[in-house]
């Protein structure tokens, strides 16, 4: 079995070890070492890199008690090698590691819950649990987390014997045999993990819960930890500064403004409905009775693409096709009660470089084409 220096120290990041195998595997080289400080993927952590002999790893799995390194390129068996962990990866996942270990801890203590998930994305960590949280109850949480950081304690790591195993109260998403691993935070978490964590817990330095939603039978909390959380503050913070600029208004007044944005933008759309309602009876009124009717009009929505084609179709009595747009870009709407559309927009569709269909009376999508060739068609 390679004796795994990662659990004697997470923070070592270079090393040596004797290659004990290399095998060829769909392009990339399966290195086994006597010993090794990389990760393999497992419990929710993804796997470290970095290189190994000057050959490039871009994934670490374990397999019966040995760790396998993924190598872009093969190492000499029976050679010793050099390896060397990309730290600044290694060091985000344990910080979301040992993050997530408080956040689930404090909060299985509160709500007398499980956590039933737990993964480390490429920018967020999601956490299940088996209880129905409130917002104001995901924001206690991450305050009494918060404060457990900043008070600095220390990780607590342990190999009990099967007799000190069951006097502990400890969690776990599934049930273990073997020798347990024992990660605990005191005061805050004690539970069963197989990861790398930081040595205190100020070096998580804050959590952020990002979002709270019900997920299945329970809810699923969206979280950053360490230099996540402060890249995601940098990044909200950013964008506010942005809607502060084009608003107007003070950082900490934009969402006021954006309220104020929504009733004036409501009044407007409802002038602006009026204003159109009253310009289609007008086109109506000019095509009464006129029969097959084409308009082409300016931009507008799909919308009132639709609502000016059955206003004047009503009136003309016959197809009327309505095209809105400019240059080569248009919506169209085509209406013929009784009619059969189908045919005529499979024709349409195909010359004008268009998509769209609907019912054989009515149809709607839109073309790639000039207006001239729109009219040439239906010519």
């Amino acid at each position: 079995m390679t004796e795994k220096l990662y659990y004697k120290d997470s923070f070592l990041t270079e090393f040596t070890g004797t290659v004990r195998f290399c095998q060829e595997d769909k392009g990339s080289w399966e290195v086994v070492l006597d010993r090794t400080a990389f990760y393999p993927e497992g419990g929710g952590q993804p796997a470290d890199q970095g290189l190994l002999g000057g050959a490039a790893v871009t994934d670490v799995r374990e397999r019966d008690g040995e760790i396998v390194h993924i190598c872009a390129a093969p190492l000499p068996v029976g050679e010793s090698v050099s390896g060397q962990v990309d730290f600044a990866r290694r060091f985000d996942f344990m910080q979301q590691h040992s993050g997530e270990h408080i956040v689930s801890g404090i909060l299985c203590g509160m709500f007398q819950c499980g956590n039933v998930g737990f993964h480390i994305g490429h920018e967020l960590v999601t956490i299940d649990f088996n209880a129905q949280l409130t917002a104001e109850d995901a924001a206690e949480v991450e305050r009494r987390a918060n404060q457990y950081i900043w008070e600095d304690h220390a990780i607590s790591v342990s190999l009990p014997s099967p007799a000190e195993l069951e006097k502990l109260d400890y969690r776990s998403k599934k049930a273990l045999t073997g020798q347990v691993r024992i990660v605990s935070w005191p005061g805050a978490d004690c539970c069963a993990c197989c990861g790398t964590h930081v040595r205190s817990s100020g070096q998580v330095g804050l959590v952020k819960l990002i979002s709270c939603q019900k997920f299945r039978e329970g809810v699923r909390i969206e979280m950053a930890a360490g230099g996540r959380a402060l890249r995601w503050a940098n990044a909200v913070a950013g964008q506010n500064g942005r809607i502060s600029q084009l608003l107007s208004a003070k950082p900490e007044a934009t969402a006021g403004a954006v309220e104020r944005l929504q009733k004036e933008l409501y009044i407007l759309r409802g002038r602006v409905a009026d204003l159109e309602e009253a310009d289609f009876a007008r086109k109506a009124d000019q095509h009464r009775d006129a029969g097959d009717v084409l308009l082409l009009e300016g931009p507008m929505g799909p919308e009132s693409v639709r609502k000016l084609c059955g206003a004047v179709q009503a009136a003309a009595g016959g197809r009327c096709a309505v095209f809105a747009g400019a240059e080569e870009s248009w919506q169209y709407a085509i209406s013929q009660p009784g009619g059969d559309l189908r045919e005529l927009t499979k024709q349409l569709n195909a010359r004008l470089q268009g998509r769209g269909g609907g019912k054989p009376a009515f149809v709607q999508g839109s073309v790639q084409a000039g207006a001239e060739e729109i009219r040439a068609f239906f010519q």
